[in-house]
């Protein structure tokens, strides 16, 4: 990932003002914490940017993959997950991404149910997921990790619901509720990621653990693959 000069978390207290809605203000302040937790206990230098530019993911993806066509319409194009995307910065300022997160809540037939009314058809929020994953497992390509989470509520995701297979379908087939940071596969060709989908709240403490979890592995494979000394 280049080097941006976008939106950065510096200090413990950054306000992530992309972050608006009240579910992404929750992963917001998760981030908040990891950031602090992950520069005190590694030494090293983070980003955190709310979008990434479809021209910046082609640009890297011609470096790498030079026998491959790439292309995009508009300059401003971008993919923005509702937590941004936190990366680890190496001394020549390129950026590494730790961890990619989005928020999905879906699925208002519950109330509805409380109030006498009828059900209503089910929203398209995982379409608009899926759309994201594939922007993101390709511009990872080139590594051998993929450290995305989505963490998604509502009823939508009730055991019963069809919506689940819709998810199912996004994360390659694999198993939801499970974290997949490393590419699975003889090939490694299978850059699922990872999905906790339920019908209860993400809460903050929920989603911390799962969060460090990823980012921290992330750091240490970027260290294993690039030597520490790349990034202090």
């Amino acid at each position: 990932m280049s080097k941006k000069n976008d939106l950065r978390l510096q200090r413990e207290g950054t306000v992530i003002n992309s972050i608006s809605k009240k579910q992404e203000k929750r992963l917001g302040n998760s981030l908040i914490v990891l950031y602090k937790a992950l520069t005190d206990k590694y030494g090293v230098q983070l980003a955190h940017e709310s979008q990434w530019f479809l021209k910046d993911i082609v640009e890297e993806l011609r470096k790498h993959y030079p026998e491959v066509d790439f292309g995009y319409k508009f300059e401003s194009s971008s993919m923005r997950p509702d937590g941004g995307i936190l990366s680890l910065v190496d001394k020549k300022g390129e950026y590494f991404p730790i961890l990619i997160t989005e928020v999905k809540n879906q699925g208002t037939n519950d109330l509805r149910a409380q109030e006498g009314k009828e059900k209503q058809a089910r929203g398209n929020a995982i379409e608009r997921l899926g759309k994201n994953v594939i922007g993101f497992r390709t511009a990872l390509l080139k590594e051998s990790i993929f450290p995305f989470v989505c963490f998604g509520d509502g009823c939508d995701f009730a055991e019963d619901s069809s919506i689940v297979d819709r998810v199912i379908t996004i994360s390659m087939f694999g198993e939801l509720n499970k974290t997949r940071l490393h590419n699975e596969g003889n090939d490694k060709q299978f850059n699922r990621g990872s999905f906790y989908f339920r019908v209860p709240l993400w809460t903050e403490k929920d989603m911390l653990p799962i969060m460090t979890d990823i980012a921290e592995r992330s750091i240490l494979y970027y260290f294993s693959k690039y030597g520490e000394k790349a990034f202090k």
